[in-house]
């Protein structure tokens, strides 16, 4: 079968034609017929399957025969997790729509929001961008969604994991009720399948591959090693195997520049990616990677995410992920499309549970290899495959709503300007602590009723008498900028 049968039309199909594409992918087969009918659809396929493809041609077909988009509107929004992720389903929409009188836009965060404001002031088709970005573009009037027609929320099972539930939630008040909701993801966990139902209205389910599952082309194995000596054995992995391009995943932003720093100083060019760099400095490694003039690129699981690229041989586990289901997204960045890739993971013995649950999660025992020279002291527990299915964890509850004040306001007496009883209260008469403040100058009108106790009383030698005293000026009235209180001065 081929996208001539999926009822897409000359101009889409000449621009997939030009991408070297002729025949769906399972997944576009079953999603496009799905989007193009109007309905909902929720769909999970491994990595590198064509999803994107899946979902943008059929939204390019419906916007093609609707009405012209207004000014600050958008006819189909498309929200990704990650800068990196928007920026390659952006890409693929323009390449998609080259031949059609549509226009499109990308927006994230990281970068100047002003020019963006300016590509939505004339209006846009199809917006990809990230939740936090489109809050603060819809908080300054630069985005309407009277026009939406469809939503798309992709890597759907990442952006909530990620904590992006708030802002979803968000921006699903601002939208038309009467839409069609499309959620893509590489993997979908009973968890977030369950909190993804409540999303979209009677969704078609769709799935082209078991649960988890890693593709079959991606040649998978692991290298027992000692923590200390994981750089030196990827050192020697890279120069032995002559590798031209991996990509290797870090835990933590500081690992990520630590591992690039000292693949640089071996000889080997490295760069660095994550949330801690600029969307410039990111843009820069990841083009350097892709043309070779980058060897390494080191990344963490967030920053990975959009990362595609054609034919990738080898992806690398510097440190295997504490979530298992992110081992099934790391790899799937190699082997894509019916291409071959390694996926090699180094793994200590303090990460023995972290592999134990990728097994189970994937069903597989990972074939060990043993690096020559770097035999490790800690041995690595032997694995024993857990066929027991993993329980879907359940929804946490929701948080009871706080009957008090709401964040950022007062309440009670407080929202009429008054203070609460107890804070910020002056303080007048003598003082414990008044032997421990340091004698010297001090802005008048301060301190007057010790003044007016002390007055009269023969201390006039006392320096902090003299500078807190109530002496009537030439007018006859008290140095202060405030009313005095009655003087004591003339007591019996």
């Amino acid at each position: 079968m081929g996208f001539t049968s999926l009822a897409l039309s000359a101009p889409i199909l000449k621009a997939v034609q030009e991408q070297g594409y002729d025949t769906p992918s399972p997944i576009q087969a079953k999603a496009i017929p799905a989007i193009l009918e109007g309905q909902d659809v929720m769909a999970a396929a491994q990595t590198g399957t064509g999803k994107t493809a899946g979902f943008t041609l059929p939204i390019l077909e419906r916007l093609s025969n609707g009405p012209r988009v207004k000014n600050n509107h958008v006819r189909a929004l498309i929200l990704t997790p990650t800068r990196e992720l928007a920026a390659q389903v952006h890409e693929n929409v323009h390449n998609y729509s080259r031949y059609l009188n549509l226009n499109s836009a990308v927006v994230f965060g990281g970068v100047k929001i002003n020019p963006q404001m300016v590509k939505l002031s004339r209006g846009v088709d199809v917006l990809v961008a990230t939740p936090g970005r489109l809050m603060d573009l819809y908080n300054q009037n630069a985005v309407k969604f009277s026009q939406l027609e469809v939503l798309v929320l992709d890597e759907a099972d990442r952006m909530l994991d990620m904590g992006f539930i708030r802002d979803i939630r968000k921006i699903l008040d601002l939208l038309p009720k009467n839409r069609q909701n499309l959620l893509f993801s590489a993997t979908f966990s009973n968890e977030i399948r369950e909190l993804a139902k409540g999303l979209v209205n009677n969704p078609v389910e769709i799935s082209v591959s078991t649960a988890n599952s890693t593709a079959t082309t991606i040649e998978q194995f692991i290298y027992p090693a000692d923590k200390r000596q994981k750089a030196p054995m990827l050192v020697k992995l890279i120069k032995d195997g002559d590798w031209r391009q991996v990509l290797v995943f870090s835990r933590t932003k500081h690992g990520a520049n630590r591992l690039a720093f000292y693949l640089n100083n071996e000889g080997i060019t490295a760069a660095p990616i994550h949330g801690n760099k600029s969307q410039g400095a990111r843009t820069k490694a990841l083009a350097d990677f892709k043309s070779g003039q980058v060897r390494v690129l080191v990344a963490t699981d967030i920053a990975a995410r959009g990362i595609d690229i054609p034919q990738l041989p080898q992806v690398v586990n510097f440190e295997i992920p504490h979530v298992s289901e992110d081992y099934v997204h790391r790899i799937g960045r190699t082997g894509r499309a019916g291409e071959v890739g390694k996926a090699i993971s180094l793994v200590c013995a303090d990460e023995a549970a972290e592999l134990f649950g990728i097994e189970r999660l994937i069903q597989t025992v990972l074939p060990r290899l043993e690096l020559e020279g770097y035999k490790p002291t800690n041995a690595l527990p032997e694995s024993v495959l857990d066929t027991r299915p993993i329980k879907a964890k359940k929804p946490k509850k929701p948080k009871k709503p706080r009957t008090g004040h709401a964040d950022g306001q007062r309440s009670g007496d407080n929202a009429r300007g008054h203070k609460p009883a107890g804070k910020n209260k002056r303080h007048f008469g003598p003082r414990n602590d008044d032997a421990k403040k340091p004698q010297g100058d001090k802005p008048k009108g301060t301190g007057q009723s010790r003044a007016n106790a002390n007055a009269g009383s023969g201390n006039s030698g006392n320096s902090a008498n003299r500078t807190r005293s109530n002496k009537p000026n030439a007018t006859g009235k008290p140095q202060q900028n405030r009313k005095p209180r009655p003087a004591n001065a003339n007591r019996g």
